[in-house]
């Protein structure tokens, strides 16, 4: 784990990094993902530790990444290696690494679903409010990284608003139905399983329930969301638990769970295929970790196609939105020089602040000497004009001296800032 970074004299800095699909398999990326019920320790962990002083984490089964305002952006990515259990040099062939300007386009790509694997898909600009959301949840999120998101968000909208990227969007879920269309004649004719009950496996069990399946089932940790996704297709619901006597009747088998381990081993697969007399069956895992262990796809009964998998089959949907991108991309563009004029105008606040204090002292001196003349009975108006002349024979003090020290060009340069400055006019 990284020691402790003196932040107090390094400079914060905005700062992203990660994988996704584009960069590593989903054997990389389920090694680096942060589950829910690791999310918040997650951020406390890298808070905590003096790696940035505001972090906050997107983790979906296409991605991991890291936003944060860091005063040594190199130690973000050890300590995403590190908090894994993993070394650095393991996990950045598959990294990138984003400063500045380039961390807030891709923010802004992210949400807008230009760097989605379905180009356009909107899961991810609520994945994205989410991270905010346990961010802010943590204590995580301080005024940069806030003012990122909100930004992020608007750009989001306008791109979806302005150039329809969505629309006619080929997703996961459809995807997942073709490929099953491909091993098997009629959906209608096979019996579906689903493993787990969130939002991707609802997804999914919409498109396959329009095929109307001779079975649907869900299954689950907690059996009252299984019952409730079941009766939503009109379905069986069932306990995860009871997987190992269910599996074999099953044809197509969907899982997305949010379980750390593989719930569906080699040696359970097997023995439903004993079963069923090695019948084929098609297999979808969408979760990152994976469900299903890799070895399963070894065997020639088994069709199973991961995340990635899905992703090819989207790709041949991507060129009707490709006339799309350009404008999009120019939202997007514009978002950031908006951004980064922003944060530039950041950097004077220190110099402002120090500006208004040092003032703050020479007007509360002024107005100590003030206070006593008139407790003596000194004249109120003598009392307020010696206060005015007081204050600005002050305030004027220092940019008078700094001009009577200085001589040439150098003279030249600090009287034309000064008239700058305080908008003098020669005549």
């Amino acid at each position: 784990m990284p020691t402790h970074l003196p932040q107090h004299f390094k400079q914060m800095q905005l700062f992203a990094c990660g994988v996704n699909h584009h960069t590593a398999p989903v054997s990389i990326r389920e090694r680096v993902a942060f589950p829910a019920d690791i999310l918040m320790r997650a951020l406390a962990d890298v808070n905590g530790h003096g790696v940035a002083r505001e972090a906050a984490i997107l983790s979906t089964c296409n991605r991991t990444e890291v936003y944060c305002n860091t005063p040594e952006p190199e130690a973000v990515a050890e300590w995403m290696a590190g908090f894994h259990g993993l070394k650095a040099q393991e996990v950045k062939p598959y990294l990138y690494q984003l400063p500045g300007d380039q961390a807030v386009k891709h923010a802004f790509r992210v949400a807008s679903g230009l760097d989605s694997m379905v180009l356009g898909e909107t899961q991810i600009l609520g994945q994205m409010k989410q991270a905010a959301e346990k961010a802010q949840e943590a204590g995580t999120l301080g005024l940069l990284l806030n003012k990122l998101f909100q930004r992020t968000f608007s750009v989001a909208k306008d791109v979806r608003t302005s150039t329809e990227i969505g629309a006619s969007t080929v997703s996961m879920s459809a995807a997942a139905v073709t490929l099953a269309e491909r091993i098997f004649a009629s959906i209608s004719e096979q019996s579906v399983l689903f493993i787990g009950a969130g939002e991707m496996i609802d997804l999914v069990a919409t498109h396959f329930a329009a095929k109307k399946p001779k079975r649907l089932m869900v299954v689950n940790r907690t059996i009252d969301r299984a019952r409730d996704l079941a009766a939503k297709f009109g379905g069986e619901a069932g306990a995860l638990t009871s997987l190992p006597e269910l599996l074999h009747q099953f044809d197509i088998v969907v899982t997305s769970t949010a379980s750390p381990l593989p719930i569906v081993g080699l040696g359970l697969v097997e023995r439903a295929l004993k079963a069923r007399k090695h019948r084929p069956m098609f297999m979808v895992d969408l979760a990152v970790p994976r469900d299903v262990e890799a070895e399963v796809r070894e065997l020639s009964d088994i069709f199973l196609y991961t995340v990635d998998d899905l992703g090819e089959v989207v790709r041949a949907g991507h060129d009707a939105r490709n006339s799309k991108v350009e404008q999009a991309e120019a939202i997007v563009a514009a978002g950031v020089n908006e951004f980064m004029h922003w944060l530039d105008t950041r950097k004077t606040v220190p110099t402002v602040r120090a500006l208004r204090d040092h003032a703050d002292r020479l007007r509360r001196h002024e107005m100590e000497k003030a206070h006593k003349r008139l407790a003596r009975g000194d004249d109120p108006q003598a009392v307020l004009e010696a206060f005015s002349h007081g204050l600005m024979n002050k305030l004027l003090h220092e940019p008078s001296h700094a001009l009577n020290q200085t001589t040439g060009d150098e003279r030249d340069e600090l009287q034309q800032l000064i008239a700058r400055l305080y908008n003098l006019h020669s005549d």
